[in-house]
């Protein structure tokens, strides 16, 4: 066998070991030389043992050691090749040109991860189309209103990536429903009931019309005026659209579509006393704003059959609707009553607190919002359930920020060594393993040659006796510490390696996504560090949130 042959065979098994913590696989390493190789496929079984000794002897000298010694050899293949799938949403149907779609949420606060799912759909298929994206805020429930989120929910669409081409806000909006109402009336379609609402509900259960509903046209509106002008109590009265009072399902029979509520608004205060509820707002803003398109949750189906009555009475053409799945998101804290609850109640620093599922706690632990739209567009418009996987999303994000995120050393709750045996201790690491352009992070411990190491770190050291000092040397238990030199095959006997920095390191603390704040020390090239986001080694990405001369604060965001 040629020393070409061999190089070549060292090289892949180098690159498979670097790519996989460490540990090259055989048959992969067979698979890469022969596909790379056709003029050796004559020869596998010749090579093959061959293969399986170079392997195990890349196996034993550690992922520093192999790192180094491919940059040698070739550094071209310490970069990963990437074969990105790619996934594409349905084509919509009946498109005639330019689609226009819409957003339209409460403005209860700012936006959470389940947001994002409609939002960024919407997107898709209008950078796909052509058309008008229309921001509208439903802010017809007085009682739920943030101020703040006018403001707030913009902002995270924007950092989503969601443009949206016209905004429309419902509190601004009344006198159009008003109107419509009227004629709604006025046809015969819709009534002014006062009966109790437990009873009305009942009767509709019966598939029975409450005596209300058959009133003449005269007396409805004399009541509608009425309605408006504040002749009823909250809960006195409220106007009714009619549709099929024995229709098979109870959900669509009779619907409300005006209320009164007492209770001001933040934008219109005590102007208005009739509230319009969603079914009756969405279906006249969707046709007055030329909705092509309408993408929601499958819980809307209901409501899609009852706003298609309104359409009919006023021979208006329907959108076409689209209902996917619902998704349960476990283990995240999104309904905005509790998390503002816990805000003013000091439990969280804010809207972008970590414990909780919003847009900005996701922005804050460096989720990209590439990982966001990609997990949404994977997951598609199909009418069925899932479970949302923080771990998939997660996954999406590493491809993100893996090639950007230099490595660091970061050490929990430190103690201290210093090194006995040698004068001078030199040493360096990559700040990526896959960039070599980007340098090093240069290591030179002279005397007192003091590290420290993780506390949990330092009881293995005391039971074990010996370990290795990631990049550095390896070192012998003692007080101080004593030298055992620089060869990387110790971690062949079992020896352990570790995350150490040196007395230059500075102060760090990380936010964890529980709350909880891990305080220790971080090497200082990390100051010099122009991302915001970083990979802490054998610990997990995080992103940079402030550093100073006297220390660096990151908000961890995943393994």
């Amino acid at each position: 066998m040629t020393d070409q042959t061999e190089d070549t065979i060292r090289k892949f098994a180098l690159q498979n070991a670097v790519f996989f913590k460490g540990k090259a696989n055989p048959k992969a390493v067979v698979g890469k030389i022969l596909g790379s190789c056709p003029e050796l496929r004559s020869k596998a079984a010749e090579i093959t043992p061959l293969i399986n000794q170079i392997v195990e002897e890349v196996n034993g000298m550690g992922l520093d050691a192999q790192t180094k010694a491919l940059q040698e050899m070739d550094a071209s293949l310490l970069v990963k090749e990437k074969k990105e799938r790619k996934y594409e949403l349905p084509d919509l149907q009946n498109v005639n040109g330019k689609v226009v779609m819409r957003i339209a949420p409460g403005p209860s606060g700012p936006l959470h991860i389940g947001h994002t799912r409609v939002s960024i759909l919407n997107d898709e298929y209008v950078k796909r189309y052509g058309g008008d994206l229309i921001l509208r805020f439903e802010d017809t429930n007085p009682e739920k209103i943030d101020p703040d989120a006018y403001d707030m929910i913009p902002e995270d669409l924007e950092w989503l990536g969601v443009r949206c081409t016209k905004q429309f806000i419902q509190s601004e909006r009344f006198e159009l429903y008003y109107d419509y109402t009227r004629k709604l009336v006025q046809q015969g379609n819709a009534y002014v009931c006062t009966c109790n609402g437990d009873h009305w509900r009942e009767l509709k259960e019966k598939k029975t019309a409450c005596p209300c509903r058959d009133l003449p046209v005269e007396t409805q509106m004399e009541r509608l005026d009425g309605f408006f002008e504040g002749k009823y109590a909250d809960g006195e009265a409220v106007v009714v659209v009619k549709t099929d009072i024995c229709h098979p399902n109870p959900a669509v029979r009779d619907f409300v579509a005006l209320r009164l509520v007492s209770h001001p608004h933040p934008r219109t205060g005590d102007k208005y006393i009739a509230y319009p509820m969603m079914n009756l707002s969405v279906a006249i803003d969707d046709h007055e704003m030329g909705m092509t398109h309408v993408i929601r949750g499958k819980d809307h189906l209901n409501n899609t059959f009852r706003q298609e009555y309104v359409f009919d009475y006023f021979g208006w053409k329907k959108p076409e609707y689209y209902h996917y799945g619902l998704v349960n998101i476990p283990d995240t804290v999104l309904k905005t009553s509790i998390i503002k609850q816990n805000i003013a109640d000091g439990q969280y620093s804010g809207w972008d607190d970590v414990r909780t599922g919003t847009v900005r706690a996701m922005k804050r632990r460096g989720i990209k919002p590439e990982a966001i739209r990609r997990y949404w567009v994977e997951s598609g418009i199909k009418p069925v359930d899932i479970q949302f996987s923080w771990d998939n999303l997660f996954g999406m994000n590493r491809d993100v920020i893996d090639d950007i995120s230099n490595r660091y050393f970061f050490v929990k709750d430190p103690v201290r060594y210093d090194i006995d045996g040698v004068d001078r201790i030199v040493g360096s690491a990559p700040l990526h393993p896959d960039h070599p352009e980007r340098g090093s992070r240069k290591y030179e411990l002279e005397f007192p040659r003091t590290i420290y190491i993780s506390g949990e770190d330092s009881s293995l050291f005391a039971d074990a006796k010996k370990i290795r000092l990631k990049d550095l040397c390896n070192i012998e238990y003692a007080l101080p510490a004593k030298y055992l030199g620089d060869d990387v095959s110790i971690l062949k006997t079992g020896v352990r390696a570790v995350q150490w920095v040196g007395k230059e390191s500075v102060d760090a603390c990380i936010l964890m996504p529980d709350g909880t704040v891990s305080k220790g020390l971080i090497e200082n090239a990390v100051l010099s560090e122009k991302n915001d986001m970083v990979q802490l080694e054998r610990i997990g990405f995080a992103r940079i949130e402030k550093k100073s001369d006297k220390g660096v604060s990151l908000v961890f965001a995943h393994r």
